[in-house]
């Protein structure tokens, strides 16, 4: 079993005033994990039909964000870059479906889709509010969607769901782990490695030192994120959960988000 931490979205937003407000610079961090059953995928950040075709993502996020957009960092092209064949991906677990998160699914039309069942109902039947952050061309392919719910299981204190088979705590375990707000149906997903767990938290929070107590992220940051949570009062929530068991539990699991280039860097 091997893993690879990969950048599929470099970004760098505009009105940072030179990293004061928030980083100049934020990455969609993808993990790429050899299986003896194939290739999984946790997260897709952009993908090659948001980069041949960057209008359908939209004027006002790529202005607000500004993506690089680069054919180099999609996550097919890395696996080409690694010497592996994108067609050997059966799987791709989602922490949630926003767009550079889930861009790259089209590029494995055959790869089981793992998804909370919120989300996906949040994604296929969005609110009004709801619709700027989903983009449905992105699995116009009819993805064969598998969807999972939390059911009483639990991982490190936090409620938790496996998503890909395989005794406990051995490596190659996938699990779900509900962390909703920053979308109604956002997920960490916990991944058991020969060298401990990986738990990739998406968006649950956007700057490393959101692990810590105190959390002292940069200030625009801070209003980014109550401004994209779909109930930002469940995603403070579930960020102080997070850092609980992070403090218990930080010499057993890796904690990443999805955005923080430190911590890609750090893991790359």
């Amino acid at each position: 079993m091997r893993v690879h931490h990969l950048n599929a979205a470099t970004m760098r937003p505009a009105g940072t005033l030179g990293g004061r407000l928030s980083p100049t610079e934020m990455v969609a961090h993808t993990l790429v994990v050899e299986r003896p059953e194939g290739l999984l995928l946790v997260d897709t950040g952009f993908g090659r039909g948001d980069v041949a075709d960057p209008k359908r993502l939209g004027q006002p996020f790529r202005a607000m964000v500004r993506p690089a957009l680069d054919p180099g960092e999609t996550v097919h092209a890395q696996l080409l870059g690694l010497g592996l064949d994108p067609a050997d991906v059966t799987d791709v677990v989602l922490t949630h479906l926003d767009l550079d998160h889930a861009g790259g699914l089209s590029d494995f039309p055959t790869a089981r889709v793992h998804v909370h069942e919120a989300e996906l109902a949040a994604a296929t039947a969005p609110t009004l509010r709801e619709k700027a952050r989903y983009l449905p061309v992105q699995w116009a392919h009819s993805p064969q969607w598998v969807t999972h719910t939390t059911a009483g299981e639990s991982w490190m204190g936090l409620p938790a769901v496996s998503a890909l088979p395989g005794a406990s705590g051995s490596a190659g375990e996938v699990l779900l782990v509900p962390l909703h707000g920053h979308s109604r149906g956002h997920c960490g997903v916990a991944v058991s490695t020969p060298d401990g767990w990986l738990l990739h938290a998406g968006d649950s929070y956007f700057h490393t030192s959101e692990k810590q107590t105190p959390p002292a992220p940069p200030v625009g940051l801070k209003v980014y994120q109550r401004i994209l949570a779909a109930d930002d009062g469940l995603r403070r929530a579930n960020q102080a959960r997070l850092r609980e068991m992070y403090a218990a539990h930080a010499g057993e699991v890796t904690v990443f988000s999805a955005h923080d280039a430190s911590e890609l860097a750090a893991l790359a």
